[in-house]
Formats: structure tokens, sequence, C-alpha cells
């Protein structure tokens, strides 16, 4: 048997299937959100976690995922985020259903989302990005915006967010104008 590594934050995960996805790979304790409805005592609970050991929020990249992302990174803004792009999310079987989830990844692509942690980015007066800026790189308020949102989340494993949420979402990670303008040349 080989030796699995070790991840010391505790992994913030959407149910038990996630779970033992996880820990088919890694040493790893996790706390099951049990979906969309995360309540207050969940957050308390994940803010104790986050002070003693480290949370890292690993949630699906789809509606329900991102909104639980949303919630806890509001509440708790220290967290790590893990992310995966839609694709690897994808159930490889065709008998598996439709779902996006962290429970669909392989050992590749789980091992990518948790290599490139995320984390809050502290120093607002470094931030150069304005809403002008997202349209003029058509992020917002062109017929292709949600397909270049989506490449860029994926680019910078950031995951996707609407127009509404795509400023404060580079604004929260300190992404620079410079780098989105250098992953949208490429788009």
């Amino acid at each position: 048997m080989t030796n699995k590594q070790k991840i010391a934050e505790v992994v913030v995960v959407e149910g038990k299937d996630d779970t033992a996805n996880l820990k088919q790979y890694y040493d790893v304790d996790t706390y099951e959100t049990q979906g969309s409805a995360i309540s207050d005592d969940d957050l308390e609970r994940i803010d104790r976690l986050n002070e003693l050991r480290g949370v890292i929020v690993f949630t699906d990249p789809d509606h329900s995922g991102e909104r639980i992302r949303r919630i806890i990174m509001t509440a708790i803004p220290t967290v790590k985020h893990a992310f995966l792009n839609r694709d690897e999310a994808a159930p490889k079987s065709k008998t598996k259903g439709r779902s996006l989830g962290v429970e669909h990844a392989s050992a590749a692509d789980l091992e990518k989302a948790l290599r490139n942690l995320t984390s809050n980015f502290e120093d607002a007066s470094e931030f150069d990005i304005c809403h002008a800026d997202l349209i003029r790189l058509g992020l917002i308020g062109h017929t292709d915006s949600r397909i270049r949102r989506e490449y860029l989340g994926e680019a910078l494993r950031i995951g996707y967010s609407n127009a509404k949420q795509q400023l404060k979402r580079l604004n929260l990670f300190g992404i620079t104008l410079a780098e989105v303008e250098e992953i949208m040349e490429k788009f």
C-alpha cells in the first residue's frame, strides 16, 4: 500500500461521495456541508476549523457549489480555495448521471486543484482592474461574455463567475489586469 499525501487543512466538500473520492488519494479530514443548505452553525464550525487547522473550500463547479463557496468566502475570507474546471468534475461514465462534482475528479485533476490553491488577496490598493477593463476585454456586455468568463476562470483556476461577480472575484484573488490581458490574448 502506498502512503497517501497528508493534507493538513480540513477540506470543506458538499457530501460523502466527495469525501470518499478525496480519501482514495489523500490522508484528509473533510467537513461535509450536505449540499447547498449551509447554516450559521456550519459557518461557526468552519470558522473554528479554519482557526485551528486552516480550511480549503473544495466545492463542485456548479450553481450550488459556487453558492456555498460565496457564503463561506463572505463569512470567513481567510479560507483557501481549490477549484476544479467543469470538464474535470464531469462524470467519466454515462451511467453516473449528469451532475458535476468533486466525486468524479481523477487523481491528477484533484492534485492539480489542490496544488493551485488560491486565497483572499488582502491589499486592495494594488488592484488595478476596473469595470471598463472587463467590458473592453469582452468579459461583460458581449454576446460571448459567458464563454470568455468561463475561459478566464478555468485559466486562472478561480472558477466561473457571472458578470456581476467577475470584478469581485478577480479582486478577491488579487488578479492583475496584466494577468487577465495575457490570458485573454490567447482566447
